[in-house]
């Protein structure tokens, strides 16, 4: 139980991709959530962020999708929460770039900004929690994810709640602030400069001997993960909310 939050409540965008392809991911963000003694919310009719558009320089269908879920978020008070950098990061800081003249949204994105937080920036950053007092046998190593890292300034809190653990064995990965090759469309429109990058970062994992690849956006995960599946790796990737949820029985 957390002592005098700034709410009471949290609301959890749980992003586009935890939605579609790793539900049990967005579930184990409200049981450590639960388990710290907040109120979970998960408004029903949030939608994509608009990353992929602003990125696109679809700006205009961007900004629909800002207002929506700006609108959606202001409607009730407390944290709001997201298992992931790069979202994060859209709400917190490009959201502002796609309504800098914008009278009537330029506040409400002030205001969101305020209460929206990345999940290991929320658990380490806000609530000053290091330690969730969890236990699990294993040997890791963690991927820092592009907009998380650089974006939002991320750099220890992963590592820091993963060493925590009582049991598991952290292996700091070599290059470990290099992108995986994913980036969202980057990935898509430059796929041979992508395949190259993720190559190189997964022969830096094969060198931690690793048994699981730790990160915080499922995107960059499920980019390794499938190179690693094609190798025929049996490095597993997991999102760190997945694994701090096992070290403290939650998911049982």
């Amino acid at each position: 139980m957390i002592e005098n939050p700034r709410y009471k409540r949290v609301q959890l965008f749980v992003t586009c991709l935890v939605d579609a392809f790793f539900p049990e991911t967005g579930m184990s963000v409200v049981r450590l959530l639960e388990y710290l003694g907040f109120e979970v919310e998960f408004p029903q009719a949030q939608t994509c962020c608009g990353q992929i558009a602003f990125n696109a320089g679809v700006w205009d269908d961007a900004r629909k999708m800002a207002r929506h879920n700006i609108d959606l978020l202001a409607q009730t008070d407390g944290y709001i929460v997201l298992p992931s950098g790069s979202c994060t990061d859209m709400m917190t800081h490009h959201y502002a770039e796609l309504f800098a003249d914008d009278l009537v949204y330029g506040p409400k994105v002030i205001a969101l900004k305020e209460r929206t937080f990345e999940l290991t920036q929320f658990l380490v950053d806000e609530l000053q929690v290091t330690d969730l007092q969890g236990k699990l046998n294993g040997r890791v190593t963690y991927h820092p994810s592009c907009h998380g890292l650089r974006n939002l300034g991320l750099r220890d809190q992963s590592t820091t709640l993963l060493e925590a653990v009582e049991g598991l064995e952290f292996v700091p990965l070599p290059e470990a602030d290099v992108c995986c090759g994913f980036g969202g469309l980057f990935a898509v429109k430059m796929g041979e400069i992508s395949g190259m990058m993720l190559q190189r970062k997964l022969e830096n994992v094969s060198e931690t001997d690793a048994e699981t690849l730790v990160g915080s956006d499922v995107s960059c995960l499920m980019h390794m993960g499938g190179g690693l599946q094609k190798r025929g790796s049996a490095v597993q990737t997991e999102h760190i909310a997945d694994v701090l949820c096992r070290a403290c029985g939650l998911n049982q």
